[in-house]
């Protein structure tokens, strides 16, 4: 436990003078400092609360004043304490009413003959951090939602059970081309395509069999023009206004798909490449080869040598379609008259000329 002291700025609503005193004779021996400021009536408590010179912690108001009482005292003093939590004193030992004054924003109510020093130090401290929780919850919203609006990132929440959706930012409205309006009118299944539903409903009958479990991976998504996008899901749980729900970042991955998939066609060419060449570009080749290395070696007579270039012209056009073939799967502009093979066949076709 903390031995820091804390010092606290209490009013003290109150018209008898007596009170006054025992609420000070209260709190002047407990462990924290308690600064006391009293006002005797309603017109001089609203004057320094409007002020806003002084901030207090907490408010101990009695309900019966010389200029205001009850419940409208209650009322008007929530009106303008700027949140300040309300303790009531009073002799009042009405149930109903007490219970309707905590409805109407009081803190705590306690009855002035069931008052200890105790009591009071307990209702002063447990009401100030209240009032602390609840500013740091409001704050923990408003983060929240600055984050959650303010994001580049498309994001929405959706409600677990019925899939409708709860709230959506500004980055996913731009990307879906909805308005909030229509977008608040949708759920999940509206943006997925038909034929992905029985997909998406096996993994919904899953997460209800698993109610925890995270959706995460890419899905399609159809945009309002009927566009489909690819998008990288990532989703947790929350409680969205007591609802149970799901906040949801959408990443568009498209570009990154059709990026992969140009990839995986291209390699997909490139094996028929490698086959076309290790099988096909081999036979002609090799012919090629061999005739050279007869007509270099050994003396043949004209018909011979005629009928040796005859195949070596079937090669190399062999050859040229397989370079041909090559080309249209890279998709490479035509070779023409600078193709090596181009070359060889006209070599061979004025041979034969000849």
């Amino acid at each position: 436990m903390s031995n820091v002291k804390k010092e606290f700025n209490i009013l003290v609503v109150e018209d008898n003078p007596g009170d006054f005193v025992l609420v000070e004779e209260f709190l002047q021996d407990q462990a924290d400092a308690f600064n006391l400021f009293h006002t005797w009536t309603f017109k001089e408590t609203a004057a320094i609360l409007k002020g806003g010179l002084k901030k207090f912690d907490v408010i101990l108001l009695d309900l019966s004043l010389p200029d205001k009482m009850g419940l409208q005292l209650i009322e008007e003093i929530v009106a303008i304490s700027s949140n300040t939590p309300i303790i009531v004193l009073t002799g009042y030992t009405d149930v109903a009413f007490g219970i309707k004054s905590l409805s109407s924003g009081v803190s705590d109510y306690i009855l002035k003959d069931e008052l200890t020093p105790m009591s009071l130090y307990k209702s002063i401290i447990y009401s100030s951090e209240r009032k602390n929780i609840a500013l740091a919850l409001l704050e923990s919203e408003k983060k929240y939602s600055e984050l959650f609006h303010l994001s580049p990132l498309p994001m929405f929440v959706f409600e677990t059970q019925t899939l409708n959706f709860l709230d959506v930012n500004e980055a996913c409205l731009n990307h879906y081309g909805y308005s909030r309006k229509e977008f608040l009118s949708l759920n999940l299944r509206d943006i997925r395509p038909g034929e992905d539903l029985a997909d998406f409903e096996k993994r919904l009958a899953d997460n209800i069999q698993h109610p925890t479990k995270n959706n995460l991976g890419i899905f399609k998504h159809l945009k309002k023009s009927g566009e489909l996008i690819y998008v990288d899901i990532q989703s947790n749980f929350v409680e969205y206004k007591g609802i149970n729900a799901k906040i949801t970042i959408a990443t568009d991955v498209t570009e990154r798909m059709n990026y992969v998939k140009e990839i995986e066609n291209q390699n997909k060419k490139l094996k028929e490449i490698s086959w076309i060449q290790s099988h096909m570009v081999r036979a002609p080749l090799a012919r090629l080869i061999g005739l050279v290395n007869l007509i270099k070696e050994v003396d043949h007579d004209d018909k011979e040598n005629q009928k040796m270039l005859e195949y070596i012209l079937v090669s190399a056009k062999e050859l040229d379609d397989v370079i041909r073939e090559i080309t249209d799967l890279t998709q490479i502009a035509d070779y023409g008259k600078n193709c090596k093979n181009e070359l060889l066949l006209s070599i061979g076709e004025q041979e034969l000329a000849g």
